[in-house]
């Protein structure tokens, strides 16, 4: 039997924030049971950890979504890490992930990680059908600081300002769209949209990538982090985000992401919820 830890990520609410499972030590696990654990979770992702590579850090974290691994993702790292410091790990501890080591600082209800991972533009989809994957008017996309562009900081996003909160709320996503993206974008992975406003002196923010299961994220940090490269990108100055996210879906998230010299911090709390065994 081979433990798990269940915490929800970027809140200070149980049953707030997104969701990840964490197996502390999956040495015991094969390699093709890895997926199908991460798809019976059913969250957006799981965290799978193992003895670093290098013994000078912490340990190796190999994060999949419910149809695949992936390099890095932001809640994830943040989970995992307050899990580690839960185990007597930390509170300053590196993680080992597709992307690289990162460096994060943990307790058992917050942490943060700092990545270094080059902010890219890796292409500017055309309004038309990332309006219509977010079914909403093409006039609801804001085009003043930044048309939609598909950016990562190591996992990509098409990233998207839109008029108002109003318009947030009333994104409504056409799956077959989605498709179209992948077909005409490539580039963007599975054409995940990360859509924000501004207001409230805040960031409100949205994350849909149905074609990997996850009809909505209520907690992207990697987009947060991705989002503040953009707008230190844009405005060649640090950049300090507060972003409210999955409100939307009754989960609602707290997400803070810095930005500066090439760096971006993303910090949130931890609530640990469950704790079990898997029997395989």
């Amino acid at each position: 039997m081979i433990d798990y830890h269940v915490v929800d990520v970027f809140t200070q609410t149980p049953f707030g924030g997104n969701q990840l499972a964490v197996i502390p030590d999956a040495t015991a696990l094969k390699e093709d049971q890895l997926q199908k654990i991460a798809r019976e979770f059913n969250f957006s992702e799981v965290a799978f950890v193992y003895p670093p590579e290098d013994a000078r850090h912490t340990a190796k974290v190999r994060l999949f979504t419910p149809t695949t691994e992936i390099p890095f993702a932001g809640h994830p790292t943040i989970g995992t890490a307050v899990v580690l410091a839960h185990l007597g790990k930390g509170p300053e501890m590196t993680l080992e992930l597709g992307v690289g080591p990162l460096d994060c600082h943990a307790t058992e209800t917050e942490a943060r990680f700092t990545t270094r991972v080059p902010f890219e533009v890796l292409g500017r989809p055309e309004t038309g059908i990332v309006a219509r994957a977010l079914g909403l008017p093409i006039g609801s996309i804001k085009s003043k600081r930044h048309m939609p562009m598909i950016c990562s900081l190591g996992l990509p996003f098409v990233v998207t300002e839109v008029q108002d909160r109003a318009a947030l709320a009333a994104c409504n996503i056409d799956f077959a769209t989605f498709k179209a993206g992948v077909s005409a974008y490539p580039q963007s992975g599975d054409f995940a949209q990360y859509v924000y406003c501004q207001g409230d002196g805040c960031v409100h923010a949205r994350m849909f990538a149905p074609l990997d299961i996850v009809p909505e994220d209520p907690a992207t940090g990697s987009a947060a982090a991705t989002l503040a490269g953009l707008t230190a990108h844009l405005d060649g100055e640090p950049v300090d985000l507060h972003i409210r996210q999955g409100e939307d879906m009754g989960r609602p998230s707290r997400i803070h992401a810095y930005a500066d010299q090439g760096r971006v911090t993303v910090t949130g709390s931890v609530v640990r919820v469950m704790q079990g065994q898997l029997l395989v």
